[in-house]
């Protein structure tokens, strides 16, 4: 079993940046596949980005592409998403998940497991 925890949410303005972590623990961090996910008010829950476990193969969703760098450290455990130029619509609260089923789509929602009490994030205009 692994226990996820996030951290490094808050208010922003329009256009800054924001780094949110993810402490592992409970199994070994550096096979797991992991991923960030978001859920807006009223929204379903959305992929952000995932990366291997190597932290060589990393993917991105389209509206993230280019503003959010997934990575993470094998050596603490801990799994980060760099969030620059933030917009109004990346408010959420974000979580961390590890994926678990390999023959689902790595976006999919159901190919994870694990997930964290998720961390808030707002962007204000």
């Amino acid at each position: 079993q692994v226990q996820l925890v996030e951290s490094g949410g808050g208010l922003v303005q329009a256009g800054g940046s924001l780094r949110l972590s993810c402490a592992a623990s409970g199994r070994t961090f550096s096979s797991l596949i992991m991923g960030w996910f978001r859920q807006a008010p009223g929204k379903e829950r959305e992929f952000v980005a995932s990366i291997s476990g190597s932290g060589r193969n990393t993917r991105y969703a389209d509206s993230v592409k280019g503003r959010f760098t997934i990575s993470r450290d094998n050596t603490k455990n801990t799994l980060d998403l760099q969030m620059t130029s933030l917009k109004p619509e990346d408010t959420a609260v974000y979580y961390c998940a590890t994926r678990v089923n390999l023959a689902l789509p790595t976006d999919w929602e159901n190919a994870y497991a694990n997930w964290g009490q998720g961390t808030q994030v707002t962007v204000s205009s």
